[in-house]
């Protein structure tokens, strides 16, 4: 798989996110769909990651050029890819449900989105809440810069891959919104029942996402140094 493949299967699973899909979701189902509070909180998302993104590439941008050494950035990169492959089983999803008790994820975001529906101040706070708390587990999103780091690109190429990783992560959410719109409430209910899965299996999603980050960093990795064959 190339680093383009790479940073697009990232992109695709960051957009299976609460923040990026289940909360959008939930608000193409309201009885009077806003289209303008829907795109003002995704593009505050958008914005935050991307913001969060360009911060973090230029820092392990600063650091790879300390080093001075890519085969050593190469091994940092398959360190961490094992590391997270490793942390991935903590977040099976037995275990999970035994830490976090009887409330879930989604039941304390649907709440938020309740109350924050009466203005587009509180979309934005919401979009930002979202992402920030998001910022902690966006390690698809890490996986993608430390592969773009370990690949020694260019300053403006790292910036547009940041930005295409952006967009392709919002684009599943902007295709419903079309799709809703089109369509209208013939599309209500298979939108309710992607809702009611996602919202059911939220817990076991970050130890997938743990895992398919660590293996695409781990595969970086072994063939930046030429380790099989």
């Amino acid at each position: 798989m190339s680093t383009v493949g790479a940073l697009a299967l990232l992109a695709l699973i960051d957009s299976t996110s609460v923040g990026t899909l289940l909360i959008p979701l939930w608000m193409l189902l309201t009885p009077k769909l806003r289209p303008d509070r829907f795109l003002l909180y995704l593009g505050t998302v958008a914005a935050f990651y991307f913001a969060v993104g360009l911060t973090l590439a230029a820092f392990a941008g600063a650091v790879s050029d300390l080093i001075g050494d890519l085969d050593a950035v190469s091994w940092a990169e398959l360190g961490l890819g094992i590391a997270l492959f490793a942390l991935s089983f903590y977040f099976e999803p037995k275990r999970v449900r035994r830490r976090r008790g009887t409330v879930t994820p989604a039941m304390r975001w649907q709440s938020r989105l309740s109350t924050a529906e009466g203005s587009p101040w509180a979309m934005v706070a919401l979009g930002l809440a979202a992402a920030g708390i998001e910022v902690m587990s966006m390690l698809p999103y890490l996986a993608a810069i430390g592969i773009l780091t370990a690949a020694d690109v260019s300053p403006p190429a790292r910036v547009a891959a940041l930005a295409g990783y952006v967009v392709l992560m919002v684009l599943p959410a902007l295709v419903l919104l079309a799709v809703r719109l089109g369509l209208k409430q013939r599309v209500e209910e298979p939108l309710q029942f992607v809702s009611a899965w996602l919202s059911r299996h939220t817990e076991g999603v970050l130890g997938w996402v743990l895992a398919i980050a660590g293996f695409l960093l781990v595969r970086d990795a072994v063939v930046k140094l030429d380790l099989i064959g």
